[in-house]
């Protein structure tokens, strides 16, 4: 028979039992796969924005404001919830976010008009900001001691990873699913509410700390001793995450009405082309340091603007898609060599703050040129607009290059770590 302190000493030890955790070796794959996983519903829509355009009739301008409020909303995200997990952990930010995604993809699934995809597009916005940086700092701060580098890499390629998956399996349901709307948002919203229950079962990277309502207070804010990093990176991230914006939103058009390619398939490849070759590139050049990589990135990035510039003058498919591989080989490596080189620089209090500016900038660059575009398509035309839009990110590229072979060369920079 147990005694009234036994009684209480038997509760207090229960309620406070350690809860149960998945163990590091496949807490670091399950939080890659999350951000990958994120992205992939990202691009997701963009081969079905052309089949919606067509079932309901909406304007090109009308499919840029579709496209770019996502990354508006994103951006607001961002700026209230960006560094919230650094205050309550990274656990419960990646838990609301994932099921506020699971909500967008059943509100695309439920769409009947323009004005449900624009909704969908900002719940995704929201919760894609939310948990960006959170869950990029708890990829980096799960990996293992000895592969922090690749904790940074898996952050830096899984939004182009990511984005060309989404485009080209939702191309691949295009072109032979019967019904695709439900298919592709269907299985996004499960994997989703899967992802939100493993969560769960995350250990915590994060020690709690106070300050997080006034960590909702819109700002954009970089470590002190990154921010000369960041300055320099600028222009790798104008350049890459504009002609990210280019591809998602008015590539799928540029193939119908300058090339006359009617193929979900091919649509979603051409996106896929330039995301997929982006997320490969910084394995393809690992063995570089990051400064010469980013060099080496931006140089291409900006050849590649340019063939895709003059395969819209030419009418060339062929040159198009050489240009799509180069900028997106050239621009992949070119951001992964940006993040790797800020990881390190930050505290790990910082680190989601800092990934937060990061995507900032990123998202500006990537909806508000599109959203532009969209706009100069009635008074210009769609292949002057896209020409000029073109060969705005090769100057920037160009510049970008410049920057980043001074440095090589001002450092002497080692070609391998």
């Amino acid at each position: 028979m147990s005694t009234p302190a036994a009684s209480s000493l038997h509760a207090s030890s229960a309620t406070t039992a350690p809860r149960w955790q998945l163990p590091p070796a496949a807490a670091f794959p399950l939080l890659a796969v999350l951000l990958f996983a994120f992205f992939v519903a990202g691009s997701a829509p963009s081969p079905l924005f052309v089949v919606f355009q067509q079932q309901w009739g909406f304007s090109p301008a009308l499919l840029t404001v579709a496209f770019a409020i996502y990354a508006i909303a994103l951006l607001a995200s961002l700026l209230v919830a960006g560094s919230l997990s650094d205050h309550i952990g990274r656990r419960p930010v990646v838990f609301v976010a994932l099921l506020l995604q699971a909500g967008a993809m059943l509100t695309f699934l439920l769409a009947e008009g323009i004005n449900g995809i624009i909704a969908a597009r900002v719940v995704q916005g929201i919760a894609t900001g939310m948990v960006g940086g959170a869950l990029t700092a708890a990829v980096v701060e799960a990996a293992p001691a000895a592969q922090k580098r690749l904790g940074a890499m898996i952050g830096s390629v899984s939004p182009l990873a990511g984005l060309a998956v989404g485009a080209v399996l939702t191309g691949i349901a295009v072109k032979f699913a019967l019904h695709p709307v439900p298919l592709v948002f269907g299985v996004l919203a499960a994997i989703c509410v899967v992802g939100a229950v493993a969560t769960l079962f995350l250990p915590e990277s994060v020690t709690p700390r106070p300050g997080a309502l006034a960590s909702l207070v819109p700002r954009v804010s970089v470590p002190v001793q990154a921010r000369s990093e960041f300055v320099r990176g600028v222009p790798t991230m104008l350049a890459v995450w504009s002609l990210a914006g280019l591809y998602l939103s008015l590539v799928p058009s540029v193939l119908q009405q300058i090339f006359g390619i009617h193929d979900g398939i091919v649509n979603g490849l051409a996106i896929a082309t330039f995301f997929g070759l982006g997320a490969a590139s910084p394995t393809l050049l690992k063995k570089l340091s990051p400064v010469r990589m980013s060099a080496i990135g931006m140089s291409l990035l900006a050849v590649g603007a340019g063939l895709v510039a003059m395969s819209l003058a030419t009418r060339s498919v062929a040159l198009f898609f050489v240009g799509t591989a180069l900028a997106g080989f050239g621009g992949g490596s070119a951001f992964s060599a940006q993040v790797q080189t800020l990881a390190p620089i930050a505290q790990p209090h910082q680190r989601a703050e800092l990934f937060s500016a990061l995507y900032a900038v990123s998202y500006l660059a990537f909806s508000v040129p599109a959203m532009l575009a969209g706009r100069l398509i009635a008074p210009l035309g769609l292949p002057a607009t896209v020409e000029a839009y073109a060969t705005l990110v090769l100057a920037v590229a160009a510049l970008g290059a410049w920057l980043r072979w001074g440095s090589v060369r001002r450092a002497g920079a080692p070609a391998v770590n």
